[in-house]
């Protein structure tokens, strides 16, 4: 089944179109990659909500090569024909689901949240606009994948909505960690920690650096940035992730899309890849995004013949420290799992984050069908998720 993402182009930044058309004419179908890259950056740095995830920079990588994201659309919407002020990702229900019903969902980045982007100042015509294209395209509902519940975008969506008579449905939510940036590191650890535990992960600092001292980098440059990523795929490939085929360097797109992705951000101040080393061995690295006062803590790597000194867990120690030093900095999503053994205990803040259906009609009986279909599909897929999870940590403990 084709996609139905037919939404109406946006401009390009030489001021032409790929279809003769500014958004709101409606009809023609929108590539992601037609979004005009300038105009894009300008609604990130005006977005009501920011996401690292669904910067241009990272996002056009992801949907140039990485695996099942490419060939993404988009909705946008303009003011004036010239001023993008809202911007979100799609993909089919079909290419998301296997579900043959019109419903546009929000194109999953690598980074696991798809809050869509919003400018601040006009939010609610941003979000009027973003529900008349995908209502052209055909669509009965929008549904949202992994998006922040709390913040200025649900807000905006749920306002517009409530006008219509209508209410956005979460499917399901569920809490992850963050870390408040602004507060002291040390006491930050402390509370989240104890003294007993961190007097434990000193004691393994101190044997990790008898293999070399250890120090905390961070590449920030493009120049760094090409070092650093392979050092960090390297890290990853070789843990349990490359023992499950998932590291991004075991496909060739995934590992085409970081490395566009890191080195691009990285000529905007918004990418660092931060490293562990004992001596000259590297022993974790991480990738962190920033957008706005926000930073995103995307994959950690780490070698696994360190794992009795935790590796992971001290290089988030020197991150959390790092990012609380930074006044630019008030917040920090892991993006990680709910329930996340390593990050959790560390971090203690909290970000509820959830799938959310938008109808787009009130009274539409399609909507019921579309919330049906999931929910049968959840009720089949939760099992067998439980079994795999089980098995794989089995194996892990083997």
């Amino acid at each position: 089944m084709a996609d139905i993402a037919d939404t109406s182009t946006v401009r390009h930044a030489s001021g032409k179109d790929a279809n003769a058309r500014a958004p709101g004419a409606g009809g023609a179908r929108t590539p992601l990659a037609g979004v005009s890259e300038t105009q894009w950056r300008t609604l990130s740095e005006r977005a009501a909500e920011p996401n690292g995830y669904y910067l241009p920079e990272w996002e056009l990588a992801v949907n140039a090569s990485a695996r099942g994201r490419v060939d993404t659309d988009a909705l946008g919407a303009c003011r004036d024909t010239s001023t993008l002020i809202g911007l979100m990702p799609v993909i089919s229900m079909w290419r998301a689901y296997r579900i043959p019903l019109p419903a546009l969902v929000s194109a999953d980045p690598y980074g696991t949240l798809c809050t869509p982007l919003l400018d601040r100042d006009m939010a609610e015509e941003a979000v009027t606009g973003i529900l008349q294209q995908a209502r052209r395209a055909g669509a009965h509902a929008l549904i949202f994948r992994a998006t922040s519940l709390d913040g200025a975008a649900m807000k905006a969506f749920t306002d517009v909505l409530r006008r219509d008579g209508m209410a956005p449905l979460v499917l399901q939510s569920h809490v992850r960690a963050c870390l408040d940036a602004t507060g002291d590191a040390d006491e930050v650890l402390r509370e989240a920690l104890g003294t007993k535990k961190l007097k434990e992960l000193r004691r393994q600092r101190n044997r990790l650096a008898e293999h070399g001292a250890v120090h905390f980098d961070v590449a920030r440059t493009p120049a760094e940035m090409t070092a650093a990523i392979e050092t960090f795929l390297m890290l990853e490939a070789s843990g349990w992730k490359g023992q499950r085929g998932t590291a991004l360097s075991q496909d060739d797109g995934d590992a085409a899309f970081v490395r566009r992705a890191t080195s691009a951000l990285a000529g905007t101040g918004q990418c660092e890849i931060v490293t562990l080393r004992a001596g000259e061995t590297p022993v974790a690295a991480a990738i962190v995004l920033r957008h706005q006062d926000r930073a995103f803590y995307f994959k950690l790597g780490v070698d696994e013949r360190f794992a009795k000194f935790s590796p992971g867990v001290q290089l988030t120690l020197e991150l959390t420290r790092y990012l609380c030093a930074d006044p630019a900095i008030r917040l920090v999503d892991s993006t990680a799992a709910p329930d996340h053994p390593m990050i959790n205990p560390i971090w203690r803040g909290r970000l509820a984050i959830g799938d959310v259906l938008i109808p787009l009609r009130r009274g539409d009986p399609v909507v019921s069908l579309i919330r049906a279909a999931l929910g049968l599909r959840g009720a089949i897929r939760e099992p067998v998720r439980r079994i795999v999870h089980f098995v794989r940590a089995r194996q892990e403990k083997s």
